[in-house]
């Protein structure tokens, strides 16, 4: 039996889960739609499914059975049930102790995981990637796009994938948000790193709508329980490459500037942030993020950082999050077009 079959029959304990239903009615759902550890998710649909992908972080000091980047599966953003991991081992390339904060992509009818190879204090982190031809794996190491020291941008992690008609890469924490274009397989850069946002920012995330780029990310600290300061902040632009500014027009580059909070935290949830940016079947807009639950932060020496979605609408050319910037604790249900068959 392999790791992926052993993970799939246990479940991985309380920091994987199994399938959880968090309907409040057949229409309407709770937060948080996954009650399990998953931080840092990115999204992929392909036709009417949906996939996630969490970070791996071995955070107990002892041996305990982690998923090495846990994947989720669903047809409608709220009924996620594991069907991961997306690697049966570590990749050759990488040195750290984690697999942070993957980005996903599909192109050439493959999928593109991009990984951080990442752990607290890595001198050289970077951005590894893989393919497989099923979104659920197992994913087959392609090696690594960079490292911090070679491309110049300390802590060059968090990666994300942008799909335009050539592909894109954005990356950054906490020490400026970058991008740089890739080759068309998506499996080397084909150009010059720019700038999109200074530094206090990580999770970089861009989506087009209505010939507008707009950028979202993550600001404050994300690993520190209910006490963690994440927030969600946003930008736009006319060019991918930016200049992205603020609803002041302050550009996101410039010292001082920070983007136009549009997610901070509740009293039942803390800290949301590390966001994804996905549309249904019918083109409606959706936010995938982690949060604290309030007074259930730890799983041992866990953060218990959960999954929470959240309805993405635009006034005024800009996003907005809920009714006041906060997470939502019931929603409506995305609409599914099919279920998949298990």
């Amino acid at each position: 039996m392999n790791r992926r079959e052993l993970l799939a029959g246990v479940g991985a304990g309380a920091l994987v889960g199994t399938a959880t239903r968090a309907y409040q009615s057949a229409d309407t759902y709770r937060n948080p739609v996954y009650d399990h550890v998953f931080p840092d998710p990115d999204v992929l649909r392909v036709e009417s499914t949906y996939y996630a992908y969490g970070t791996y972080h071995q955070w107990a000091s002892g041996p305990v059975e982690r998923q090495l980047v846990p994947v989720l599966r669903s047809s409608n953003l709220v009924d996620w049930e594991p069907v991961g991991p997306a690697f049966e081992a570590a990749p050759p390339w990488s040195r750290y102790r984690g697999l942070w904060a993957p980005g996903v992509g599909r192109r050439g009818g493959r999928t593109l995981l991009y990984y951080s190879d990442a752990e607290f204090g890595a001198e050289n982190p970077g951005v590894g990637v893989a393919t497989a031809p099923d979104p659920t794996g197992p994913f087959e190491p392609r090696g690594g796009l960079f490292r911090s020291e070679p491309v110049g941008v300390p802590n060059s992690i968090d990666p994300m994938l942008f799909e335009g008609g050539h592909p894109y890469l954005f990356w950054g924490s906490h020490r400026g948000s970058y991008g740089v274009r890739l080759a068309d397989d998506g499996l080397s850069t084909a150009g010059e790193k720019f700038q999109i946002a200074g530094e206090g920012v990580e999770a970089p995330y861009v989506v087009e709508r209505d010939g507008c780029f707009y950028f979202f990310g993550s600001r404050g600290t994300c690993c520190a329980g209910a006490e963690s300061t994440y927030h969600v902040v946003t930008g736009r632009a006319e060019q991918l490459r930016g200049p992205y500014r603020n609803r002041d027009g302050e550009r996101l580059t410039a010292d001082g500037a920070t983007g136009t909070t549009i997610l901070q935290s509740s009293e039942t949830f803390r800290a949301p942030g590390h966001c994804a940016v996905v549309c249904d079947a019918q083109g409606g807009w959706w936010l995938l993020y982690h949060a604290y639950v309030a007074g259930k932060a730890w799983v041992g020496d866990t953060p218990r950082r959960v999954l929470m979605l959240d309805r993405l609408r635009w006034r005024d050319g800009w996003p907005v999050v809920g009714e006041d910037g906060t997470p939502s604790r019931v929603g409506k249900v995305p609409p599914a077009s099919h279920s998949y068959s298990a």
